[in-house]
């Protein structure tokens, strides 16, 4: 009997660590297939004007990827700016003052906007955010706009990320013991205080690796922010301007384009950036963490 459990464990053991590399080995085959379908435009063209040069014509083979870089940057940085105070005030109020009967309403509705298809922000942001910022927000600050802008691309895509912060900042929140809580409220602490002091700097490096996470899922989204982002091709020089994001690009491209092998592989190198920029963002993310986890201890 104690040699059959040996055998299980070891099984079990052999298993896990098994699947763990192949997990590991996906994204380096992921990695290199990426670098194998970008290496002709990586071969005919430097890798400095590819990334920093804003010439578009893939007719005449001129790829320069900064308008599409910048785009993303854009997007990614006003969702996350309008998500994170929305989603970081809501998770607070669920997990440290809010009642059971309003969590049990509240729950299911974040399943739900996490569990709608992309799509149909996409459909919301065209009926409802493109008009409101063409007719209410931008004759305010420019002559004419038509609503598709880094600005209704940011919103939309925000509210998709409410969801996935939320839920990850409630995960956070609740791993935080009750003593801890119940010791600073004996101590005389308010109910603010001790969220402030214990329960948000406890669970700082929660807190920055979810929304490491949420910067990610955004950076990739795709279908929601090709409907509203206007996909003109040039730097944004504000929120009121069109933007051409790297998913936008690559969706709007590749299936029409695979006749030419210098655009086929211009827009996989624009998959590579993509991927690059996302996998350096979730280590340096790492790093703080370890650095925070060992100051605090």
């Amino acid at each position: 009997m104690r040699k059959s459990r040996i055998i299980k464990d070891k099984v079990a053991h052999g298993t896990m660590f098994a699947l763990t590399i192949i997990a590991i080995l996906m994204v380096v085959v992921i990695a290199i297939g990426l670098y194998l379908k970008s290496a002709p435009v990586l071969e005919n063209k430097s890798l400095w004007s590819l990334l920093f040069s804003s010439e578009w014509r893939p007719m005449k083979g001129e790829f320069g990827f900064l308008p599409f870089i910048m785009g993303t940057i854009w997007v990614t940085i006003l969702a996350i700016l309008i998500a994170l105070p929305i989603s970081l005030l809501t998770a607070i109020y669920l997990t440290e003052y809010s009642k059971p009967v309003v969590r049990k309403f509240v729950f299911p509705a974040l399943d739900i906007l996490a569990a709608l298809p992309s799509v149909i922000y996409g459909v919301w942001g065209v009926l409802v955010i493109v008009p409101w910022i063409s007719q209410h927000v931008a004759p305010h600050f420019v002559e004419f706009s038509t609503g598709y802008t880094v600005l209704a691309a940011g919103i939309v895509l925000g509210v998709m990320v409410i969801p996935l912060l939320v839920s990850l900042f409630i995960e956070v929140f609740s791993s935080v013991p009750t003593d801890l809580r119940e010791a600073s409220l004996a101590l005389g602490a308010t109910r603010w205080q001790t969220t402030k002091k214990v329960v948000i700097r406890k669970t700082l490096p929660g807190i920055l690796a979810s929304t490491v996470l949420a910067i990610s899922r955004a950076m990739g989204e795709t279908i929601a922010v090709l409907m509203v982002c206007g996909c003109v091709i040039g730097i944004p020089k504000g929120i009121l301007d069109a933007c051409y994001p790297i998913p936008a690009l690559i969706a709007n491209n590749y299936g029409e384009m695979l006749s030419m092998p210098f655009y086929e592989s211009a827009l996989m190198f624009a998959a590579l950036i993509l991927f690059v920029v996302v996998l350096v963002f979730n280590l340096l993310s790492r790093i703080v963490l370890y650095r925070l986890e060992n100051a605090e201890k």
